[in-house]
């Protein structure tokens, strides 16, 4: 008998739990803002990871008493990191939101978008300013000093161009699920 009453959890052992969630969603929070993730969307990432069913905006927002825009905001900026995914089915003709709980795949996701964006930016610039860059050192009309700084600013962005090349090919890898293949499959 003893035993059966102890297994039913009480007013305590609720409040412990939620004591204890709240501790770790800071602790995602603070981990998150040390990538660049505001806080506040930091906890509502924690806040989703813990809820055991799919939330709307509405109790998102109730959840972490921010307004309506910046709840928005929070939501937008979290999907797009691939953190939360928007469910194709509505309750109650709201959109359903839920975290992503396998945190190989928030791995991948995470840093995959982070670092593509990288790339992408990065890339862009190089292949633009790299040709005015050649032009300039071979203009019959630059003098010995400009080329020579030229020179070294493309001998740089080659170089940069080599680790952004490595770097998409990590990215590809890490998107592939290469680095963890059986871990980032399933929980």
């Amino acid at each position: 008998m003893e035993k059966e009453i102890n297994e039913i959890p009480n007013e305590d052992q609720r409040s412990r739990q939620q004591e204890l969630r709240t501790e770790m969603i800071e602790a995602i929070a603070q981990t998150m803002d040390l990538y660049g993730v505001n806080h506040s969307f930091g906890q509502l990432y924690g806040v989703m990871y813990f809820e055991d069913r799919p939330m709307t905006l509405e109790e998102m927002k109730n959840d972490m008493n921010m307004s309506k825009s910046n709840m928005s905001y929070a939501v937008r900026s979290l999907m797009e990191s691939r953190m939360i995914n928007k469910l194709d089915e509505k309750r109650d003709r709201k959109d359903q939101y839920q975290a992503e709980t396998n945190y190989f795949r928030t791995f991948q996701n995470f840093f995959g978008t982070r670092l593509q964006r990288e790339i992408d930016v990065m890339t862009a610039s190089m292949n633009e300013v790299i040709p005015q860059l050649s032009e300039i050192i071979l203009s019959r009309h630059t003098t010995a000093e400009e080329r020579e700084s030229c020179l070294r600013d493309l001998h740089k962005l080659q170089h940069a161009q080599q680790y952004y090349e490595w770097l998409q090919h990590f990215v590809n890898e890490l998107q592939a699920g290469t680095y963890f293949p059986s871990l980032a499959q399933d929980e």
